[in-house]
């Protein structure tokens, strides 16, 4: 009974301990939540966003595929032989074929994808391609076979603004034909897509004896793979469902799988500044635990009462950041689109998809960082001896001894080793653990930073006393220091590499595009349409055009489950083209072979180095000597360039689609865009694009900023991260030394000398902080650049440091500590020093 009486009063006292702490310092128990709030609700968001994009995303595939078990993919737009339908609708395991032309198209300015099918093939494979005419009396029974009706999804319908029953100009592949909407396709609401007959889309749009797919109906797809395999043209892939979705999750999971991971970054800062925060409640009050310890109370009580504390700052903080990370991802949707500005899901609407098992996950993950960060000064407090801890408050260790180090060169020893090893299917996992073990190291490193930092200055004794008392105070205690410093350093770290790797890429890519828009004036055609050989010499001989190259581009598949490659036709036998920014060469180009240069990006998909001969779907299967790599960071997946004469030779397409220019002396650039115009055919100026360098330029780099928008976020979240830590820290640290003020002024020190000392100590905890922060951050920022961007998106760049950047947190950070320490240091010094130290008495 005396036991149990005596466990009732143990966990009493500790809930007034507690309840206690947060009733006169609700600051710290706010601050911590809401930096677990920010961490949970920016990963949660990014999560949210990223699932609900990939899940439109599939129902889009399955809207243009029709949801087909297998089907049989043209390698190019160019497509395949027709002949092959027969043969493959006739082999043994299938059951049915449904052949397929797929344009890009638009009507008025609204992109999408018009389908040519086989009413009666496609009922049987793909029903939900079959388009349903318009109700009524005066509504033909037979429009799905007219050649003139177009069936259009409702997103398309709303999209165009046209009315069923309406006739619409259709452009594709270069021309331009009127329809008339007769219906529309129930079964498909997330894509742009129209549906016309097969026959039609071939003889109208230019396409005789080509198709682009075949989608199969099986019977025994064991039995019928391995036959259509042998049946392939070499201008053809097998292609199933799955591996069409993987197209897409490969082009944007590098993208998405970063900033989820930057996002749990922010977490584990959150989870240093609940470190923080919970080890200076635990020096100010590590007297009354001792108290508690010498009344009785276990060991385990006191590491429970802390814990628990942590436990009640996960929950909350995570239950807020799950709230607050969903309506942070309907914004990004609505305002961003589900690709949050990267590009990679364009053309489409992207709902909410709530993710309830994402909710648990990121829940749990607040709750573990807030329990971590107080399970360590939970152990601090358990292990004092109660003794000591009555007589003791704050760093104990003598500044004699040297303070250790070890730990912290194994865990950024460990991280770099870690951040070394190759991709995990293609995702840098090492990359992101490696980060981690050094964020770890170099918050281990700390107090020997602060040390080394401060012995120099503590060696010479010079200074007023303020300056003396504040640098022996922090060279005396640098565990001290390091606990208020390791949740600032964390964030700095985190806000430095982002900062850093984004500057060198965008730098990379401002140069890249300078070298690579060499011309005066671009040029390029939409919904398919291309410059033919009588085109292109009117072109040429415009007036005022010194130089001028034709080009063409489209895409290509590799492989089934990859994003197509684009194969670029130019006039490049000789590598003359200032678009070839090469990296790499081949010492010599056999003769008797085709050359082609590839892109770093496609160069490290699909390990084609220079030297090497590779298989290119061109024509058929095609043998291909790599002349060299060129650089590239327009085209992630991937491009390969063959000169045009050989493109042309090999797949007897004539047409082109890309011009550049230049303009001769003396000739004012728009009148001869105004001639280029005006020598254009009068049915192909509507779909031709005029534009300028500087145009391209700034386009390219707004693109880009959209991209990394949300990196940008998570950079200014760091620094709020970051300074809200260095206010809350220094709050906490200044005011738990009361008693030490009252001390000094007893021994002669004045409220102004006081306020002085703490200013001087805020500026250096706050440079300290900041320049650790800095070279933390600048190590992190080299993993980014050189490990993780080139294992992500398959391109390289070199290191540019953000100098205003750096001076810009250095002076916030200082200030920022500065201004806390001195507006603590009043509040902490307004008693009278007799009242100050009335508990020594």
């Amino acid at each position: 009974m005396a036991e149990r009486a005596g466990l009732i009063s143990g966990r009493l006292a500790l809930g007034w301990l507690i309840g206690g702490e947060w009733r006169f310092h609700p600051a710290r128990f706010v601050t911590t939540a809401v930096a677990i709030a920010v961490g949970v609700a920016l990963g949660f968001a990014v999560h949210l966003v990223n699932g609900s994009a990939l899940s439109s995303f599939d129902g889009a595939m399955r809207g243009v595929s029709g949801a087909a078990e297998l089907s049989i993919r043209g390698t190019s737009p160019l497509g395949f032989d027709e002949r092959v339908y027969p043969r493959v609708a006739t082999t043994t395991g299938v059951s049915d074929a449904s052949p397929v032309v797929s344009l890009s198209a638009r009507i008025g300015k609204t992109r999408l994808t018009v389908l040519g099918v086989d009413v009666i093939r496609a009922a049987n494979v793909t029903p939900s391609l079959i388009g349903r005419r318009a109700a009524g009396p005066d509504a033909d029974n037979d429009a799905a076979f007219d050649e003139t009706a177009l069936y259009l999804s409702r997103r398309a319908l709303a999209q165009t603004g046209a009315r069923v029953g309406a006739t619409v100009p259709v452009i594709a592949n270069g021309r331009t034909v009127r329809l008339r909407i007769a219906g529309t396709l129930p079964a498909v609401d997330d894509v742009a897509i129209g549906v016309i007959d097969i026959a039609a889309a071939q003889w109208r749009f230019g396409k005789l004896g080509r198709i682009d797919r075949l989608d199969l109906a099986l019977s025994d797809r064991s039995v019928a793979e391995p036959a259509l395999r042998e049946l392939l043209p070499e201008d053809a892939i097998l292609s199933t469902a799955a591996a069409q979705n993987a197209q897409g999750d490969a082009l944007s999971r590098a993208y998405r799988v970063n900033l989820d991971m930057l996002a749990l970054v922010a977490l584990l800062t959150g989870g240093f500044l609940v470190y923080s925060a919970q080890s200076l409640s635990v020096v100010r009050r590590q007297r009354a635990f001792a108290l508690l310890r010498t009344l009785g109370m276990p060991r385990g009580a006191v590491i429970a009462a802390i814990v628990t504390e942590g436990v009640v700052i996960g929950v909350v903080g995570s239950a807020v950041g799950l709230l607050a990370g969903y309506w942070l991802a309907w914004g990004a949707l609505r305002w961003f689109g589900g690709d949050l500005g990267a590009g990679y899901f364009g053309g489409g609407g992207v709902r909410m998809v709530f993710q309830p098992l994402a909710a648990s996950g990121f829940f749990a993950l607040g709750l573990v960082a807030a329990c971590l960060g107080s399970a360590l000064p939970a152990l601090a407090a358990a292990r004092a001896a109660p003794a000591a801890a009555l007589k003791n408050a704050g760093d104990v260790l003598d500044p004699r001894r040297p303070v250790p180090w070890l730990p912290a060169v194994v865990l950024l020893g460990a991280g770099v080793g870690v951040a070394l090893l190759p991709a995990v299917s293609g995702l840098p996992v090492f990359g992101f653990i490696g980060m981690a073990l050094i964020l770890a190291g170099g918050v281990a490193g700390v107090p020997w930073f602060a040390r080394t930092l401060l012995a120099p200055i503590a060696a010479r004794g010079q200074g007023g006393i303020p300056r003396m008392l504040a640098v022996r105070h922090l060279y005396g205690a640098p565990g001290e220091a390091a606990t208020a410093l390791c949740g600032i350093v964390a964030s700095t770290a985190l806000m430095i590499a982002m900062a850093t790797m984004v500057t060198s890429f965008r730098g990379a890519v401002d140069d890249w595009l300078g070298a690579v828009l060499g011309a005066d004036l671009y040029a390029r055609t939409t919904a398919g349409a291309s410059f033919d050989p009588a085109t292109r010499a009117r072109l040429a001989a415009t007036p005022g055009i010194a130089t001028v190259a034709f080009s063409r581009q489209i895409p290509l598949t590799i492989t089934a489950d990859r994003p197509p490659v684009s194969l670029i036709a130019r006039p490049e036998r000789n590598a003359r083209d200032p678009l070839l920014v090469l990296i790499d060469r081949a010492r010599i180009i056999p003769a008797q072979t085709i050359p082609v240069w590839v892109s770093e990006p496609a160069q490290r998909l699909y390990k084609w180095d220079p030297g090497d001969t590779i298989l290119l779907p061109i024509a058929g299967k095609r043998r291909f000597f790599v002349a060299g790599v060129w650089r590239d960071y327009g085209r992630q997946a991937g491009a390969v360039l063959l000169d045009e004469a050989d493109y042309q030779r090999l797949t007897g397409d004539d047409g082109r689609d890309e011009i550049s220019a230049t303009v001769a002396k003396g000739y004012d650039i728009d009148r001869v865009a105004a001639g280029l115009t005006a020598r254009l055919p009068a049915d192909l100026r509507g779909q031709v694009e005029i534009t300028r360098p500087a145009t391209l330029r700034r386009l390219a780099l707004t693109l880009f900023d959209r991209s990394f928008a949300v990196t940008y976020l998570l950079e200014a979240v760091a620094i709020l991260v970051g300074l809200a830590g260095v206010a809350a820290t220094m709050s906490a640290q200044t005011i738990s030394r009361e008693r030490e003020f009252g001390m000094l002024r007893h021994l002669g020190l004045t409220r102004r000398q006081l306020t002085d000392m703490l200013a001087t100590e805020g500026a250096i905890v706050g440079l300290t902080g900041a320049l650790a922060g800095i070279l933390l951050g600048l190590v992190l920022a080299q993993v980014l650049i050189h490990v993780i961007n080139p294992q992500s998106f398959n391109w390289t760049m070199t290191t540019r440091i953000p100098l205003l950047t750096l001076a810009t947190v250095t002076a916030a950070l200082t200030g920022a500590a500065t201004v806390t320490a001195v507006l603590a240091g009043r509040r902490a010094t307004a008693r009278s020093a007799i009242a100050s130290v009335r508990e020594d008495w």
